[in-house]
């Protein structure tokens, strides 16, 4: 149960929140470069004739309502959105009586390219891109064409500052895209080093149910011709080991025997160290408080370990990100199968738990090859729920 950290502040705030923002901060940089500052001999800007007319108030007016029209278009529309922003750009520079679009009247336009760059497809990206660069070069291309001055230089750098916008946003979409393909190799690879340990818990099983019924084959060769009740015995032993162990290979179907060099072979756990697993996280500082119901009796071996393993799983979580010093385990033998619930009164994870660590996917993992159940989530109540449904075989029911 990994305990996830909040989003950082871009990405709680929508895009539009940040365009909006950037529009503001320019335009009240437009209009403080156009007075005269405190230790300055004169303003940065000659203020237009028009800026301060009811003319120019109406341009700075128009331009503002679609930058709001185009942040609230930007999400659901990113390209509608941001054509109302470019819009707006060029429709305040009127009012600014300038050679070029001016940079704090495209800084809104530069956050919105990042935005859609780091969010959207790369083709989206693109022609967010080339239509940003394509109204700049209009701009200036109409002042040519009417005779007017131009601000050539000025506006290369802003298209230079809408081009490092777009590949700063495009970086970030190709870091989450890696982070997200690490994460489904990790998590792939949980699954696979999770059914390894599955086949090595079954070895030992599998091969005593081997051992016995070699054994049993022997002793009935033996005897069948002068104690044929005792051979009928031991044939009869071998069928029911016989169809045990099958019914447990075909649960975990796919587990394949893997062990690695120096691994040793030693029984598994089972139900029966619960208590011993108990003592021990109790000793940790964590008190876990057992309960059984129904009547216990010998379950399937697989069954058996991956309960436990399910178990110690989720205990070890409590232990490490619960931050609770007590946690209940409820065991229910049933008649079909084996219900196990693990409950806490922590913090618990910020988001479901579906996004949580590998040792989530493992017990899922185990529990879908033995065709169970399996649940892990937040409590409404507070604390973290793990819960688990494993049915049994005919024989053992």
């Amino acid at each position: 149960m990994p305990v996830t950290p909040p989003l950082p502040l871009l990405k709680r705030v929508a895009a539009g929140v940040w365009t909006v923002a950037a529009w503001s901060a320019g335009l009240a940089f437009t209009f403080l470069a156009r007075i005269r500052l405190p230790g300055e001999y004169a303003s940065a800007e000659v203020p237009a004739r028009l800026l301060y007319q009811l003319e120019g108030l109406a341009f700075i007016t128009v331009a503002t309502a679609l930058v709001l029209i185009g942040s609230a278009l930007l999400r659901r529309r990113p390209l509608p959105g941001l054509a109302l922003l470019l819009a707006a750009s060029v429709v305040a520079s009127f009012a600014l009586s300038v050679g070029e679009i001016p940079l704090a009247q495209f800084l809104a336009v530069d956050v919105a390219l990042y935005f859609i760059a780091a969010e959207r497809a790369r083709r989206t990206g693109i022609i967010a891109l080339t239509a940003a660069l394509t109204v700049l070069a209009g701009y200036l291309t109409v002042r040519v064409l009417f005779g007017w001055n131009v601000g050539t230089s000025a506006e290369l750098a802003v298209a230079m500052t809408a081009v490092i916008a777009w590949l700063v946003g495009h970086s970030v979409s190709q870091a989450r895209e890696h982070a997200e393909t690490l994460i489904a190799t990790a998590t792939a690879q949980a699954v696979s080093d999770e059914r390894l340990r599955i086949s090595r818990e079954l070895h030992d099983t599998v091969a005593h149910s081997i051992g016995v019924i070699a054994l049993q084959a022997g002793a009935a060769r033996r005897v069948i011709g002068t104690q044929p009740d005792r051979a009928g015995q031991a044939l009869g032993e071998i069928e029911t080991v016989g169809r045990e162990t099958l019914s447990g290979l075909r649960r975990m179907l796919g587990a394949l025997r893997h062990s690695r060099p120096g691994h040793s072979l030693r029984p598994a756990p089972g139900l029966a160290d619960l208590d011993r697993l108990a003592a021990k996280t109790t000793d940790a500082g964590v008190h876990v408080e057992i309960q059984r119901h129904g009547d216990r009796r010998p379950l399937p071996p697989e069954i058996d370990v991956s309960a436990y393993r399910i178990i110690q799983e989720a205990i070890t979580n409590v232990v490490r990100h619960a931050g609770t010093s007590r946690c209940q385990v409820t065991i229910e033998y049933r008649d079909d199968e084996l219900a196990v619930e693990i409950v806490d009164g922590g913090r618990g994870p910020r988001r479901a738990a579906e996004d949580g660590g590998y040792g989530l996917v493992g017990m899922r993992e185990r529990v879908s090859m033995l065709r169970g159940s399996f649940r892990a989530e937040a409590r409404p109540e507070g604390g973290f729920l793990v819960a688990a449904r494993l049915p049994l075989s005919a024989g053992a029911r």
